[in-house]
């Protein structure tokens, strides 16, 4: 009954948000913090999305929130179930209702391609919403780097902001062909030439060899991987990755940095950017915060994130940095 009551508030809470006919998408409950640690669902147009983060499958508990879903948003036409602890097929998704999942969501006027059964996540992330509606507004005429562009959302609102071109880039090409897809659904001009897959080191390194340069990099890289050429620790070491993009910048250019280390605090965070600023060569322009459906809302929270996130206001820091080639 716990979960159901966590659930209900939440849904409560999200009201407003929760329109028919529904093309966008948000999060219906933060579990971590709303009451149900277990347990995070989102919602992708018509269709519900829930991630099942138990120990083991709780396909009774699975199904309880499903018909209370179900009897709030009787519009919902379709349900993805993603449990962590089962099978790979399971991880990436199993279809609990429904002909198929969403294909698409709109999100500022922006048509994004889905495919919510390629990997164990969503491949869109709700935490990002509010830099995609930054990236529209303020993306006009610029050059654009889109590293770890994963399926390439963040480059696509920048080009529907009238960027001049965006390179996306990314390890595995078949995540940016999702990109392609957004692009076609806007009218979005783009080529093979726009997308390079390839490690981000060997990449970062090519650019800079090349001397290209660009008035926007976005950088939003997975709390941690390796690979031969080299090493993300988003707890550990964000500095050393902003430091291989800066000199792709131009003079005046902007770096947005994003970082989700749980355990990292913002104000650690926010220290090691300020570190990065001394000598004038680089500030802290501006944060960007996280859409509050994905924080959870005053009235829902039950448990605060295991790091404190302030100044920021989630465990997804984004932090937007101006870059100079002289001092300030």
């Amino acid at each position: 009954m716990h979960a159901l009551s966590a659930l209900a508030a939440a849904l409560n809470a999200r009201a407003a948000l929760l329109d028919a006919p529904h093309h966008t998408a948000l999060r219906l409950l933060n579990g971590f913090y709303e009451g149900c640690p277990e347990l995070v669902i989102d919602l992708y147009g018509t269709t519900l999305l829930l991630f099942d983060y138990a120990d083991s499958p709780q396909p009774e508990r699975i199904g309880t929130a499903l018909a209370l879903l179900r009897e709030h948003l009787p519009w919902a036409q379709a349900a993805v179930v993603k449990t962590r602890a089962g099978s790979p097929e399971a991880r990436r998704g199993v279809l609990a209702f429904g002909q198929a999942p969403e294909r698409k969501i709109c999100e500022h006027g922006v048509w994004y391609a889905l495919d919510l059964q390629m990997n164990q996540d969503a491949g869109f992330y709700l935490d990002t919403r509010g830099l995609r509606g930054w990236l529209k507004s303020n993306s006009t005429g610029l050059r654009v780097l889109n590293t770890f562009a994963y399926t390439g959302s963040l480059g696509v609102a920048a080009l529907a902001g009238g960027a001049q071109r965006v390179l996306q880039t990314d390890l595995d090409r078949r995540f940016m062909r999702l990109a392609q897809q957004s692009c076609r659904l806007n009218g979005l001009s783009c080529s093979d030439r726009d997308f390079l897959a390839g490690d981000f080191f060997s990449v970062a390194s090519r650019l800079r060899n090349s001397k290209q340069r660009f008035d926007l990099i976005i950088l939003d890289p997975p709390f941690f991987s390796t690979t031969q050429r080299g090493r993300v620790d988003q707890l550990n070491q964000s500095a050393r990755l902003i430091n291989k993009v800066r000199p792709l910048s131009e003079d005046g250019g902007r770096i947005v940095a994003v970082n989700n280390a749980l355990f990292l605090s913002g104000a650690d965070y926010l220290r090691s950017l300020e570190a990065l600023c001394q000598g004038g060569y680089m500030e802290v322009e501006e944060l960007i915060p996280v859409p509050q459906d994905v924080t959870g809302y005053p009235a829902t929270i039950q448990t605060v994130a295991p790091a404190d996130p302030a100044p920021f206001n989630h465990p997804t820091k984004i932090a937007m940095l101006r870059v100079r080639h002289h001092p300030a």
